[in-house]
């Protein structure tokens, strides 16, 4: 087979930063990239392995990090894609933070102090499940903030990751774009897997029943907030297996995009005598 190039997978699903958007027009399944399932899977093996290398020169150097956002709505896979994504990656690097629900010491300060914290260490891969899009996404459908403070928060995130991009941060965002209908088939399929089951949440039917302001508010966080320091990618997400080989090749192509090399200790290994 003949493995989509980054480059082409980057094109296909960026929302172009500065440009109209409208979520409506991306699919939430496309078989544009990967014709079929044995390709992506095959790719997403290929990507893991090379993926797993580059990040323990990333560790070896400690000078920058990457921070792969996952943000989609629940079903959308943001557990199975760190499973498949970094199936082979090795613990020692890695640091995922899942965002629930904030504390009352998070509520207490301002909302982007927890997720700053969150930020991986240089030298690290971090991955987000949910992230700062929280706060205009649920938040902003619930209405537990004032228009006009949603309002501030796009231009406040945007500089916030130009924040973190100027200080050695590689970021990565990927909302995970699953089909209403897909989504039904999954939170039935929580009710009856006995292994899913514990996923199951009564407030993911809320959720559901406010689908279209839900993805109303997602269309504006993308169009407000992708841009040239950080932009979204927009991965259709009722394939699992594409959904992974997709994100794969945009994780391996952030790191390949720092030139690793494996660092020169700055000796030379004859110099020591083992005995």
């Amino acid at each position: 087979m003949d493995i989509p190039s980054i480059k082409h997978v980057r094109d296909h699903l960026i929302a172009k930063p500065g440009e109209p958007f409208s979520l409506a027009e991306r699919p939430t399944r496309d078989d544009a990239i990967f014709a079929n399932k044995d390709d992506a899977a095959t790719s997403l093996k290929k990507d893991a392995a090379v993926i797993n290398e580059l990040k323990d020169m990333l560790y070896a150097h400690k000078k920058q990090s990457v921070l792969v956002v996952l943000q989609g709505m629940d079903t959308a896979g943001k557990s199975g894609t760190i499973r498949g994504v970094f199936a082979d990656t090795t613990p020692l690097g890695m640091e995922v933070k899942a965002f629930k629900a904030p504390s009352a010491n998070e509520l207490a300060r301002d909302y982007l102090w927890r997720v700053h914290n969150a930020v991986p260490k240089k030298g690290n891969v971090g991955i987000f499940d949910r992230s700062h899009y929280e706060d205009v996404l649920v938040v902003k459908v619930r209405g537990w903030a004032s228009p006009k403070e949603i309002e501030h928060r796009y231009d406040q995130i945007n500089a916030f990751e130009k924040h973190l991009t100027q200080n050695g941060v590689i970021i990565v965002k990927c909302m995970l774009n699953v089909g209403h209908e897909e989504q039904g088939v999954r939170l039935a399929e929580r009710l009856v897997e006995p292994h899913k089951l514990w996923k199951f949440n009564p407030g993911d039917l809320d959720d559901r029943k406010d689908w279209t302001k839900f993805m109303a508010a997602y269309e504006t966080a993308i169009e407000r907030c992708s841009t040239e320091h950080a932009p979204w990618y927009v991965i259709p997400s009722d394939s699992r297996t594409r959904r992974n080989a997709m994100i794969a090749r945009l994780v391996r192509g952030a790191l390949e995009d720092l030139n690793l090399e494996w660092p020169n200790p700055g000796y030379k290994p004859d110099d020591f005598d083992i005995g």
